[in-house]
C-alpha cells in the first residue's frame, strides 16, 4: 500500500486480522466482515428509511436507559443520541453497508449501526473514529441490548411506520371506488356469474362493493400494525434480561415512546417474544390478501374493458400507452396488469415469510433479515402500486352506457326481474324462445302484449336495487 493510500484509511482488526476502512466512512471491521462473506442482494440495510430510522430510535432509547441506570456517562449517552439523531435525519446512509438479506441473523446489520453510531460519537467528542477509546460500539453503543432483541424490535418499529402510508393508499383507492359508485349509480349493467348472464344490477353497485373491500382491507391492515407495538427490548439474548441493569426495561420504553411518537410496550412473555415470529405471518398475510383483493378488481377492469371491437367494452380504461410494438393502435390495459403482476410479488414474499417464522429454533429467530427483506419489499409494492392504480387507471375510468344497456337488454339475464310478475314457468319458457329464436326477451314480450317494454324496464329498474337497508 502507497503512503497516499495509507493516508485515505485507517485500519480497524478483529481475531481474522486487519480491514482498511476508507477514512470518510463511518462502519467498522465487523461492518467489512458482514459485506465481505454475507452480500447476496442489491439492497442494503439503508435501502429502506425506516428500517434505519428504527434502528438509530432503538439505540436512542438505549442509551437514554443506560444513562439512566448509570451504566454510561452523561456525556456518552449526549454523543450516542446525537449520532442517532443524524441517522434519523437520514445521514451516514453510504456507511450503512451490510446487506439488507445479510445471513448473520441479524447481528451483521445489528454491528453495522453500532459501529456507525460509535464512530460518529467518537467524532462528536473530538476522537477519531476506529480508536473507540471513549465510545465504543459494544461496550457503549450496545449496552443493555443484543441483536435478538433490537433486531427484531427496529423490524416491528419500521414495519409499523411503513404500513401507516400503505393504509393511507388503500383508504384513497377506496375514496376513488366511491366516486365512481356515484357516478355509475344510474346505469343499467348485466350482473355475471360464472361469466355467464345472470341478473340486472347497477355499475355503481360494482364499484360500491370494491370500495367496501378497499376499507376492510384498510381496516385489517390497520389492526395488524397495532400487533407490531409490542416488542421484545430488554430481553437481550434469550428472554432472561442478561446484560441489561435493573430499571432499564421501564427506561427504554419511556423514552422510545418519547422518541417515535408510538405507545411501544413490553410483552407479557419475553421468552415467548424472543422466540416467535409470529405477527409477520399475520402482517404478511395481510398484506397477501391486499394484493389478491387488488388483483381480483383489477381482473374484473380488465375484463370489463376487454374489446375495442372484440369484447365486453363496458368500462374504458385512461389510455396509458401504446400496447404492442408491432400491432398499431392497440391499447392493453397496463395498469391493471401491473396490479396482478404485483400481487403475484407479494404472494410469493408471504410464502417466504411463513418459512422464515416456521423455522426458528429454540429461544430465537435467526431468519429475520428475510422476513425484514420480503415484508418491506410487499409493503413497498403495494404501497406504490396502489397509488398509480388509484390515480393513472380507477380516476379515470369511464363507462359505456349503451354498451351496458344493450348487453342486459339483450341478455336472459332480465327474466329474472320477471319472475315474481309472472310466475318462474312462464318466463322459463319466454327465455326459451328467445334463445331460439335469437331474439331479446324484452322485445318479444312487448310484441306478445305479456308486458310492455316501459312495464319490463320498470321490473329491471326494481330488480337492480338491493332489498335490504344499507348500514
Amino acid at each position: 500500500m502507497n503512503s497516499q493510500a495509507k493516508a485515505e484509511t485507517r485500519i480497524e482488526r478483529d481475531y481474522v486480522g486487519e480491514v482498511d476502512i476508507p477514512v470518510e466512512k463511518l462502519y467498522g471491521v465487523n461492518s467489512v466482515r458482514g459485506v465481505d462473506n454475507l452480500t447476496v442482494s442489491p439492497l442494503s440495510i439503508a435501502h429502506y428509511p425506516a428500517f434505519a430510522v428504527a434502528f438509530a430510535q432503538c439505540k436512542w432509547a438505549a442509551a437514554l436507559a443506560n444513562r439512566d441506570t448509570d451504566v454510561i456517562t452523561p456525556e456518552q449517552c449526549d454523543a450516542i443520541s446525537r449520532a442517532c439523531q443524524e441517522i434519523i435525519e437520514g445521514k451516514f446512509r453510504d456507511s450503512l453497508i451490510v446487506d439488507l438479506l445479510e445471513g448473520s441473523g441479524g447481528t451483521s446489520t445489528n454491528m453495522n449501526f453500532n459501529e456507525v453510531i460509535a464512530n460518529r460519537a467518537q467524532q462528536l467528542l473530538g476522537h477519531e473514529p476506529g480508536s473507540y477509546d471513549v465510545i465504543h460500539p459494544n461496550d457503549h453503543v450496545n449496552r443493555s441490548q443484543s441483536t435478538n432483541d433490537v433486531y427484531p424490535a427496529a423490524l416491528k418499529i419500521a414495519t409499523y411506520a411503513m404500513l401507516g402510508p400503505l393504509i393511507a393508499k388503500v383508504e384513497q383507492l377506496a375514496e376513488q371506488f366511491d366516486r365512481k359508485t356515484i357516478e355509475f349509480a344510474d346505469v343499467l349493467h348485466l350482473g355475471r356469474t360464472c361469466l355467464q348472464d345472470a341478473q340486472p344490477m347497477r355499475l355503481g353497485q360494482l364499484f360500491g362493493g370494491y370500495a367496501s373491500l378497499a376499507r376492510r382491507l384498510a381496516e385489517e391492515l390497520m389492526a395488524v400494525r397495532d400487533k407490531l407495538r409490542t416488542l421484545p427490548l430488554g430481553g437481550t439474548a434469550i428472554g432472561t434480561g442478561f446484560g441489561a441493569p435493573a430499571g432499564y426495561r421501564t427506561a427504554v420504553y419511556r423514552h422510545l415512546a418519547d422518541i417515535a411518537g408510538v405507545d411501544y410496550v413490553a410483552p407479557a412473555n419475553s421468552f415467548d417474544a424472543m422466540q416467535n415470529m409470529d405477527v409477520f405471518s399475520r402482517v404478511s398475510g395481510e398484506l397477501r390478501t391486499c394484493a389478491a383483493s387488488m388483483a381480483k378488481i383489477a381482473s374484473d377492469l380488465t375484463v370489463l374493458s376487454s374489446g375495442p371491437v372484440g369484447g365486453i367494452g363496458e368500462l374504458r380504461l385512461p389510455e396509458a400507452q401504446a400496447g404492442s410494438s408491432i400491432m398499431p393502435g392497440k391499447v392493453n390495459p397496463v395498469l391493471p396488469m401491473a396490479m396482478i403482476q404485483l400481487s403475484f410479488a407479494v404472494i410469493g414474499n408471504d410464502v417466504a415469510v411463513a418459512q422464515a417464522v416456521q423455522y426458528g429454533e429454540l429461544e430465537i429467530n435467526h431468519f429475520e433479515p428475510v422476513v425484514a427483506s420480503r415484508v418491506f419489499d410487499s409493503v413497498m409494492l403495494l404501497t406504490n402500486g396502489i397509488e398509480r392504480f388509484a390515480q393513472k387507471c380507477v380516476a379515470g375510468i369511464t363507462a359505456d352506457v349503451a354498451s351496458n344497456e344493450r348487453h342486459l337488454m339483450d341478455s336472459m339475464a332480465v327474466a329474472t326481474a320477471l319472475v315474481p310478475k309472472l310466475g318462474y314457468a312462464r318466463v322459463s319458457k319466454l327465455a326459451r324462445q328467445s334463445v331460439a329464436e335469437g331474439r331479446p326477451l324484452v322485445e318479444i314480450l312487448d310484441e306478445s302484449g305479456v308486458l310492455s317494454r316501459d312495464d319490463t324496464l320498470s321490473l329491471i329498474d326494481a330488480a337492480s336495487y338491493p332489498v335490504f337497508e344499507p348500514r
